[in-house]
């Protein structure tokens, strides 16, 4: 038996998103969507982001543009660009913990995540920051990732997953997946692991250092 948290990044798309949330309900599974907040301002996927939530699913911001990772952009003003933005999109859709999920341009977690002034930035604004211990890698090998996705929960006893709801055909495959965690003995559920979550309402709780880069910043007009 072990835990399973499933979250999905950089959504939603209508051509993905309804079918995801199809299979969820049905098998009464909560999650988490981390969503990029340019896509909130068509209206169709922003319906998509208001069912998810009125599905009991967690809304987290998952930057603006998903463009350049945070720890790179010598922007000072890249927090409130990329965060505040979204958050503002977000709206009444976000969870209490206002969470957010940094990237790291192909699932790395490393300096490219934050930088000095996104810390204070997450801090002042008391967010909390979330990260994962699974990442299947379902954009870059949509038909293969559910093997190698059983086999990260099979080494853990609480998988933070992050799967991509977008349309490279990897959730054609998700069904395959559950049955085959529900088969290995997978508990769902929505909450994060506490190893996950360096930064909770605000609050540093873990250490950050490997997480955060040294790049000068600048600030820009």
């Amino acid at each position: 038996m072990y835990d399973l948290t499933l979250t999905f990044d950089n959504g939603p798309d209508p051509a993905v998103t309804p079918r995801v949330l199809d299979i969820l309900g049905e098998r009464g599974i909560k999650t988490t969507f981390f969503v990029i907040g340019e896509k909130l301002a068509d209206p169709a996927r922003r319906s998509l982001a208001v069912r998810a939530h009125g599905e009991g699913h967690w809304i987290g911001n998952h930057t603006f543009t998903h463009s350049v990772p945070l720890g790179e952009q010598p922007d000072r003003n890249a927090a409130e660009n990329e965060i505040g933005r979204t958050q503002a999109a977000i709206g009444g859709l976000a969870h209490h913990e206002r969470w957010f999920r940094p990237f790291g341009g192909g699932g790395n977690l490393d300096a490219r995540l934050l930088k000095p002034s996104v810390v204070d930035y997450l801090t002042r604004n008391k967010h909390s920051c979330v990260l994962w211990n699974a990442i299947p890698r379902d954009w870059d090998d949509p038909d293969g990732w559910t093997e190698r996705a059983l086999d990260q929960c099979s080494r853990q006893l609480w998988t933070l997953m992050v799967l991509h709801d977008l349309p490279t055909g990897a959730m054609d495959h998700l069904e395959r997946f559950l049955d085959g965690a529900e088969a290995s003995g997978a508990r769902f559920r929505q909450d994060f692991p506490p190893q996950c979550v360096p930064i909770r309402s605000g609050e540093v709780a873990l250490p950050i250092n490997d997480y955060v880069s040294s790049i000068e910043e600048s600030v820009q007009s």
